[in-house]
């Protein structure tokens, strides 16, 4: 069985924003990577955007390098339209996650675009 059959699937979109913050702790980056649709466009802090998983997945490698810990927000109201879903988080230090999700033929949600992190 590999690691991606044993990875929890996001059956509802604000179920996307849960894994991403046990994943980032757990630096497992190609379970980062599964989140998002093949090609997700994703903010970088330096104001660029990795589009796709290859350049996601570069992203996250970068990310938890270090080893760094992450807090869960609080997540805030999804607004579903058909089968798309916006997402959205407020975090600790009062800055925002703002997420699109689209739900995929299987049934569970994927990230398409992801902006995570808007100030307050």
């Amino acid at each position: 069985m590999s690691s991606d059959d044993v990875r929890k699937r996001a059956e509802q979109p604000q179920d996307l924003s849960r894994f991403v913050v046990e994943r980032l702790n757990a630096g497992d980056v190609e379970g980062l990577v599964a989140l998002y649709e093949p090609d997700a466009v994703l903010a970088l802090p330096d104001g660029t955007v990795a589009t796709g998983r290859a350049e996601i997945r570069r992203a996250y490698e970068r990310l938890v390098a270090d080893g760094p810990t992450f807090e869960p927000g609080q997540q805030q109201p999804t607004l579903r339209s058909g089968d798309l879903a916006l997402t959205s988080v407020r975090l600790a230090d009062g800055g925002v996650t703002v997420e699109v999700a689209r739900l995929q033929p299987d049934g569970t949600w994927l990230w398409v675009i992801d902006q995570p992190r808007l100030p307050g």
